[in-house]
């Protein structure tokens, strides 16, 4: 079990596990992660340009071009946004990020962030668990195999909803069309 304390962020891919690798060409829109982490496209557009979670597919260069995100940057945002609902703060959850980038995670189905309001945990089996929460530190736990399931789940469900509509209905992020009204108003 590791205790998130600030360290430098590595560079890299998270969770380097054997998921497959995202393409130059693959990848998901920013308003596609957004909708499957469960976030605002306004909060995804934040946490990239502050570094929170960039995107590994492409990142945005300059007006007009669009970041592209992995299937691992869409597990990491629906992460984050979990533990900010648990009112964990944005220092301890870049501390949190930037310790999973270190550490990388081979099992994700086994592992578990546990936080005691102040600190965040990486639990990599039921042990550490149970003595995290034995020693009266471990509040509330998050298992990251289920959010993983989640994710794919709501990607899955996506699709098949685009796929069930005609090809003319292009998707819109909430960003562009406020840009648009200010261009026309």
């Amino acid at each position: 079990m590791e205790n998130f304390t600030p360290n430098s962020t590595a560079p890299g891919t998270l969770f380097d596990d054997g998921l497959p690798q995202p393409n130059a060409d693959g990848g998901f829109k920013g308003a596609v992660a957004a909708r499957a982490a469960g976030i605002s496209y306004r909060q995804l557009d934040y946490w990239a340009r502050t570094g929170l979670v960039e995107p590994t597919v492409r990142s945005a260069k300059g007006s007009g071009s669009q970041r592209l995100y992995g299937f691992r940057d869409i597990l990491v945002l629906k992460l984050v946004k979990r533990l900010l609902d648990t009112g964990i703060s944005l220092q301890q959850i870049r501390t949190a990020v930037a310790q999973l980038h270190e550490a990388g995670v081979h099992d994700l189905a086994q592992t578990t962030l546990m936080s005691d309001g102040a600190s965040v945990y990486l639990c990599t089996s039921n042990d550490e668990v149970i003595d995290l929460v034995s020693r009266g530190q471990g509040v509330f736990g998050i298992a990251v195999g289920k959010v993983l399931r989640e994710v794919e789940t709501s990607l899955v469900d996506m699709d098949e909803h685009r796929s069930a509509e005609p090809a003319d209905s292009a998707e819109v992020d909430e960003l562009a069309v406020r840009r648009e009204a200010r261009k026309i108003g």
